[in-house]
Formats: structure tokens, sequence, C-alpha cells
């Protein structure tokens, strides 16, 4: 996952027109590290259809609270700009509810790339 650790980094990976899935984490957060044995194989699993990226809440300044990010690991999609679902909450996040979560990214992401076709 690649790691982002400015708020310029942020603005250009989410201006990206491909589905792009903001990660927000920070090292000192346990629910964080929970999700990182398996997140490898998550990404993998998703590499044709969106990017992950990895946001440092710590190293971006304001762009957790400008994001409204309420708790951490959270998950937020976007392209060209645009926020268009996110998964934010302080519980621990399962393997299975994150995937539930891109697969929903995902059916979002391709319904809006639809209609913009036509």
């Amino acid at each position: 996952m690649q790691m982002i650790n400015s708020k310029e980094d942020f603005i250009t990976v989410t201006h990206s027109s491909q589905l792009t899935v903001a990660v927000f984490k920070a090292d000192w957060c346990g629910d964080c590290r929970y999700i990182d044995p398996f997140m490898p194989e998550v990404e993998s699993k998703y590499a044709d259809r969106l990017t992950l990226v990895e946001v440092d809440v710590e190293a971006t300044g304001d762009v957790s609270q400008e994001q409204n990010i309420l708790g951490i690991p959270s998950f937020v999609t976007y392209a060209n700009g645009k926020e268009l679902v996110r998964f934010v909450n302080k519980a621990r996040k399962s393997r299975e509810e994150i995937e539930q979560f891109l697969d929903r990214a995902v059916a979002v992401y391709e319904t809006l790339a639809t209609t913009t076709a036509e």
C-alpha cells in the first residue's frame, strides 16, 4: 500500500480518475495494527479494481479533520477528487467487513462510471 504522508500527496491520489481507497491509520492505533496482517491479501484481491493507499493521520496535518474522520482505521473512497462512499466509525473492522465495503465501493464507482458515460 502506498503511504501518504502529506496533504499534497493526499490531494494527488484522491484526484485520480481511478477508484482510490484511503485507509486512515496511525502507528499507535491497536485496531489499525489488527488489520495489518491481512491487508496485503485484501489489496492483492482488489488490485485490478481499485488502489488502496494508507494515510498517516499524524503526518498529514488537518486532512483527517477535513475529511471528518472520527475513528481509525477508516476507509474512504475517492475518484476525480470526490468522495464516493466511506466506512468510518470507532469500531474494530474485520476482514469480512472491509471486503464488503470494498465490494460496495466498486459497485458505486462502476455505477457512476456507467452513468457518466451515457
